[in-house]
């Protein structure tokens, strides 16, 4: 796997990608002890808010940010994005009310929502070989799940001899350092042909057209959905699984949420291996299979008798992890084999925005549905979303893709047609 470092430029794309990670996770702990300071008991309230934020951000404004950017050198955009996020970094400690947090996460994840989608569908143009190209998903989901690890065991170490308004500043110098290596690395130039001279609407909503009209994208559609169900379910019920389902010690959340990234972890290290013998199908379809059995059986498990359940619960969660990673590892090669060069930023920029769009649905269902119904009903109602979303991916892949041919033709035809 680590043989793709051998291109200068990944290897600098690569680092940029880690540091600008590590900088968010410090980003996190120290926003939440930001909000905390200002909120003190109602600190819950506004981290939900900044979420909600972050979350609108990056399903309205990332079609739109990346028809906007279309004329520009992509080298410039990444640079861009990085400095607007650690220009909003750097005012989070002068901070003294709530709304002036969501103003700075609005801002810094539109950067974000400009950032991520350029910098995705660049990697295929820099890999072009498909062997070295699942490498890189499989380091890139690796050094996600590295970061969800380490970072707040830094932050943590940090915080020991200096203030969390310092974490601030960290935050800040991973930006800059992935403004750095994007800047010395040498990028293919990004050379749009018809594209940019459509209209801003007819770019802004190329990337959903053709998602609707692929056939395996219309089945990636439905398993954001699959995966958004299990992660909302980590990210906010965990903490009530570990506290008052099982009793165990708070510190045991740390290791619920471990064996979820272990899972993860484990499944983007053998990607390169799998998706090469068995083929992206029958991989992330295995996943959208697993998780609504794992989610009923999560259900289940919150009914039992306080107390009991804590390695079926560290079972459960690895299997989770690994199941979400079968779908996230290879998703990326779907959506360079349903694009051109000149159509790629805009189908990277709307799986962006498509894929967070489930969160808005999954996140409510896990803290809400739990607070006002209790979790058995929360975690159910997560189990009925995978169901439905595994479901659309199983009719909406077809078996033998030799329309695909087919839908890239009219995707190139639609991508160089200009609205009228």
């Amino acid at each position: 796997m680590l043989s793709v470092l051998r291109n200068a430029t990944y290897r600098r794309l690569f680092a940029a990608q880690v540091v600008a990670l590590t900088g968010t996770g410090l980003l996190t702990v120290a926003l939440g002890l930001l909000a905390y300071d200002l909120a003190g008991t109602n600190a819950g309230s506004v981290l939900g808010t900044a979420l909600t934020v972050k979350m609108f951000a990056y399903v309205g404004l990332a079609p739109v940010i990346n028809a906007l950017a279309a004329r520009w050198p992509t080298k410039r955009v990444l640079i861009g994005a990085d400095v607007v996020r650690a220009a909003m970094a750097l005012s989070l400690p002068f901070i003294t009310d709530a709304w002036q947090i969501y103003v700075a996460v609005f801002l810094l994840q539109s950067a974000s929502a400009t950032f991520t989608p350029a910098f995705q569908s660049l990697i295929p143009t820099v890999l072009p070989d498909e062997r070295d190209y699942t490498r890189a998903l499989s380091l890139s989901r690796l050094a996600y799940d590295m970061e969800a690890l380490a970072s707040p065991a830094i932050a943590a170490l940090l915080l020991t001899v200096v203030g969390y308004s310092n974490l601030f500043l960290g935050t800040v110098f991973g930006f800059l350092s992935s403004a750095a290596l994007v800047a010395i690395s040498a990028l293919p130039q990004r050379m749009p042909a018809a594209v940019p001279q459509a209209s801003l609407w007819h770019r802004t909503t190329l990337g959903a057209r053709i998602f609707w009209r692929n056939r395996r994208l219309r089945s990636l559609l439905a398993l954001n959905l699959v995966v958004a169900a299990p992660t909302a379910l980590v990210l906010v019920n965990t903490v009530v699984y570990v506290r008052e389902v099982l009793l165990r010690p708070e510190t045991d959340l740390a290791l619920a949420l471990a064996c979820f990234g272990t899972g993860s972890m484990i499944v983007a290290l053998s990607a390169p291996r799998a998706l090469g013998r068995f083929g992206d199908r029958s991989v992330m379809l295995t996943g959208a299979a697993v998780i609504p059995f794992v989610l009923a059986c999560a259900a289940a498990l919150s009914l039992r008798p306080a107390g009991g359940g804590w390695w079926l619960l560290l079972g459960l969660w690895l299997l989770l992890g690994a199941a979400s990673a079968t779908i996230l590892t290879p998703s990326s090669r779907l959506l360079r084999d349903a694009s051109t060069v000149d159509t790629r930023p805009y189908v990277f920029a709307a799986q962006f925005s498509l894929s967070h769009a489930c969160y808005i649905i999954t996140y409510p269902l896990a803290g809400w549905v739990g607070a006002a119904a209790g979790l058995g009903w929360a975690v159910l109602a997560l189990t009925i979303v995978a169901m439905i979303g595994s479901a659309g991916a199983f009719l909406s892949w077809p078996r033998h893709d030799a329309a695909e041919a087919t839908d890239r033709a009219e995707e190139e035809q639609d991508s160089e047609q200009p609205a009228r």
